[in-house]
């Protein structure tokens, strides 16, 4: 028996497409755990709907609605092991549960998963995900690696031995964003080891216009400090250097643009529009992608700069 969970809000749109995967996938020893925060669409009927004829499909309200404390819900009302997170806006093969049983087999680990994979969409989805997939978009994290194979420390949504629970805790509630990040590095700094395969394979699809992913990448920003103070082990460069690049770029505007202070900005356009020429298919991504570049850049960079300057300030008085 293996476990699967997925929390959802307002997945009518795709939700029988997740319901569909998991019903045609192998195992067959498995069970599907559901978790909705309060969806006022149509998820929950046709969840419903299914489990009719599907008892195997177990629905859980989440009044919290965020991520973590469904996640949470999932592994305490799970029976299987090992436990999977799967996620409503992404693709999966059918042979998808299998890899990662095999995985876990072959390697010993105590969580595997794949790295991140970007669905063919619009164009702006397009976009993100040549930026996200680039060394010089996301850094060097190996789970925007879609050839490593390897021993590591995080990976896309994750599957997890369920003695793992018990052994480190649970996902940290406070975490609106990045509580894959922190329940992982977490993991790794208490002796835990975690795999990435390519065989197991995903395909996720991202925002779809501007605002939405400014957001989204604010708040992995903002809450990423809190992951790093309680696992300052997995401190490395490219969390800061979207905040670097951040007060660059407000400090411009003190600098009345002098020439010379602008040569780095000039170096960031060249790179970001040649990334652009090389990897777009078209015009149209061509065009977002240096869009895509900047707003990242900026909103991750601003989000932890803010949630940095808090907690700093709450150190200083007391």
């Amino acid at each position: 028996m293996i476990s699967i969970i997925c929390p959802v809000f307002n997945e009518s749109k795709n939700i029988e497409s997740v319901l569909k995967f998991f019903i045609q996938s192998l195992p067959i020893n498995k069970e599907l755990l559901v978790i909705d925060g309060g969806s006022s669409d149509d998820t929950t009927i046709i969840i419903k709907k299914w489990q009719k004829n599907y008892q195997n499909i177990k629905l859980f309200d989440n009044p919290h609605k965020t991520v973590p404390f469904a996640l949470n819900i999932g592994v305490k009302n799970s029976i299987g092991d090992p436990i999977i997170r799967i996620d409503a806006h992404s693709e999966y093969p059918s042979n998808y549960f299998e890899k990662i049983i095999e995985t876990f087999n072959r390697t010993g680990a105590d969580i595997v998963g794949g790295p991140t994979r970007i669905a063919e969409g619009s164009n702006f989805q397009n976009a993100i995900g040549i930026v996200i997939l680039n060394p010089f978009g996301i850094g060097n994290s190996k789970v925007h690696n879609i050839s490593f194979e390897g021993f590591t420390d995080h990976v896309t949504f994750g599957a997890w031995k369920k003695s793992i629970f018990k052994d480190i805790g649970y996902f940290d509630e406070r975490l609106t964003r990045n509580q894959d990040d922190e329940f992982h590095y977490r993991a790794k700094s208490l002796g835990k080891k975690i795999f990435q395969s390519p065989e197991i394979k995903l395909w996720y699809y991202p925002r779809n216009n501007l605002m939405e992913l400014f957001y989204q990448y604010f708040q992995y920003g903002y809450f990423k400090p809190l992951v790093l103070l309680k696992v300052p082990s997995e401190i490395k460069l490219r969390h800061y250097v979207p905040s670097i690049f951040s007060i660059y770029i407000l400090t411009l505007f003190f600098t009345f643009l002098s020439i010379y202070y602008m040569i780095p900005l000039f170096v960031y356009l060249i790179i970001i529009f040649s990334i652009s020429i090389m990897y777009s298919k078209n015009i149209k991504v061509m065009l977002f992608v240096p869009l895509v570049f900047s707003t990242i850049h900026i909103a991750y960079g601003s989000g932890f700069l803010l949630r940095l300057i808090k907690c700093l300030f709450r150190k200083n008085n007391g």
